[in-house]
């Protein structure tokens, strides 16, 4: 092959490489959710943190909910981070994200998100919540639910 291929294919891959890392820290996706609604029962509001900044800047609050009849659930409020190529949130037992129940993909990056609690979780045991970077394994940010 032609030593001018073989550099533009490399330069190519390289620059695909790059947007994949770097693009997703510009994108902002923004969920306003409501609570939801009460069947029967109450709502209370169980523990709650803010936001520690870890790699990553971050503002808002954790609020843990507990509904009689429905189970627990994590609601971000006023939450604001940038974005990253493979974030998850984790209920955890510390920071390092080796003991995890994980609530799934993050659902966006700005706003008031309702993330579902499985049930039987043990919710004394898992109380730091993480927004972590699986791909990369690097910790976002965090809150300590008291």
């Amino acid at each position: 092959m032609d030593k001018k291929i073989i550099i533009g294919i490399v330069v190519i891959v390289l620059l695909g490489l790059a947007y994949y890392l770097i693009s997703s820290i510009f994108i902002v996706k923004e969920i306003n959710e409501d609570l939801p609604p009460l069947d029967t029962g109450a709502r209370e509001i169980y523990a709650q943190g803010n936001f520690v900044p870890s790699a990553h800047d971050v503002v808002g609050i954790v609020k843990l909910l507990r509904e009689s009849g429905r189970g627990d659930y994590l609601r971000f409020e006023d939450f604001e981070t940038v974005n990253g190529p493979d974030l998850y949130i984790y209920l955890a037992t510390d920071t390092t994200a080796d003991d995890f129940v994980s609530l799934g993909k993050i659902k966006a990056t700005k706003g008031n998100v309702n993330y579902a609690i499985p049930a039987g979780t043990d919710l004394a045991k898992y109380d730091t919540v993480l927004v972590w970077c699986k791909q990369f394994r690097v910790l976002f940010s965090y809150a300590d639910l008291e």
